[in-house]
Order: structure tokens, then sequence, then C-alpha cells
């Protein structure tokens, strides 16, 4: 089993910054791909980024060349640095993970992670 537990969210302005961690407990043993979604109020669970055990990322489409997901294998930490960001990506941002067979591909969406943490909120306004 694997604990994720995410910090980093907040209020902040158009055009600002946030880096989101996501420290990963327990059996953390294995090929894992691990992930950010987010979700926002009505919306369904959208993926923002992925990472694989080799370190592969993924990105959403809509979302790439301003968000940057990256891990630290060594404090199996997860980050997501967001940048320039915009009102629409208010959301409730959520880390998870799940043991996968691929060691450079994720899956890309939020069925196949077993694994989430609490979410940590960002508002953009």
């Amino acid at each position: 089993h694997v604990q994720l537990v995410e910090s980093g969210g907040g209020s902040v302005q158009a055009g600002g910054s946030l880096r989101l961690s996501c420290v990963a407990s327990g059996d953390t043993y294995g090929t894992y791909c691990m992930g950010w979604f987010r979700q926002a109020p009505g919306k369904e669970r959208e993926v923002v980024a992925t990472i694989a055990s080799d370190g592969t990322s993924s990105y959403s489409d809509s979302l790439k060349g301003r968000f940057t997901i990256s891990k630290d294998n060594a404090e199996n930490t997860l980050y997501l640095q967001m940048n320039a960001l915009k009102p629409e990506d208010t959301a409730m941002y959520y880390c998870a993970a799940r043991e996968w067979y691929d060691v450079s591909r994720c899956p890309n969406v939020a069925a196949p992670f077993d694994y989430w943490g609490q979410g940590t909120q960002v508002t953009v306004s």
C-alpha cells in the first residue's frame, strides 16, 4: 500500500507560479507511474501530467509548456511546477500512483491509478 500527501496549493494571481509536492510512503518499491490530476467543480477529473518509472514525462496538450512534472526518487517526492497560471487552472489537484508494467509510459487517465492523495486546492484569480 502507498500513501500520498500533497502540499503547496494556495491562492495566486493570474500569471503567478506555484509548486506542488507529493510525498509517497509505504510500499514504494517497484516500478510506479505517478501523476498529477485535477478536478474543478462540476467537471471530471483530468490528467495534468504523468511521469514513468524511468523519468519519461507526459503532459496534457493544453498544459504543455506551462507545467513541469518531476520527481526525486531519493526523497520519494513528486513535484508539479506550475507557471503562468490562469483562472481556468483553478481546481483541486491530486497526486496519484500505481505500479505499472511499462517503465516509460503511464496511463493518461485517472481510472488505472490505485493510490490517491487527499488533494491540494489551487485557486487562481
